[in-house]
């Protein structure tokens, strides 16, 4: 009877007293949520504009680097954003698709040649056709993180 009144009370205080918070984990510089910006406010910010130095936006990670976790594309509101890491100092987990990760650091347009495409579709384990398909550059925004924070 004593364990079983224990055992309630022990569950009582779980619900009552014990919070699960998401936990955070730190890549590159340690950077604060503070202040932070959807990702998908990013096309605005950026409007009539090439690039921005020190942002710091939050949004789903889309899809990341299967090889190294060298790079993640996250949605910056209808377009994709490559992310990747200053200097290529830091990495990020290979299965952290799909979870919400906090990013400082600058963006800027620029036009990614057709190797590099190729480059980034094999290491996001594209098929050999998918990747053949590849034949022109393609403009778009990237964003070089100096911190990253996943939940």
């Amino acid at each position: 009877m004593k364990k079983l009144l224990f055992s309630l009370f022990f569950f009582v205080c779980l619900a009552v007293c014990g919070t699960v918070q998401a936990q955070e984990v730190f890549f590159g510089e340690k950077i604060t949520a503070k202040g932070a910006k959807k990702s998908n406010q990013l096309s605005k910010m950026l409007a009539g504009k090439d690039s921005l130095a020190d942002v710091k936006i939050t949004g789903k990670v889309h899809s990341v680097c299967k090889k190294k976790g060298c790079w993640m594309k996250m949605d910056m509101g209808g377009r994709e954003l490559m992310v990747r890491f200053k200097d290529y100092g830091f990495f990020v987990p290979k299965d952290c698709d799909g979870k919400t990760a906090t990013i400082q650091g600058k963006v800027k347009k620029e036009i990614i040649d057709v190797a590099a495409l190729k480059h980034y579709a094999e290491d996001a384990g594209k098929s050999k056709e998918e990747i053949e398909k590849i034949t022109k550059p393609e403009e778009k925004y990237t964003f070089e993180a100096v911190g990253v924070i996943l939940k």
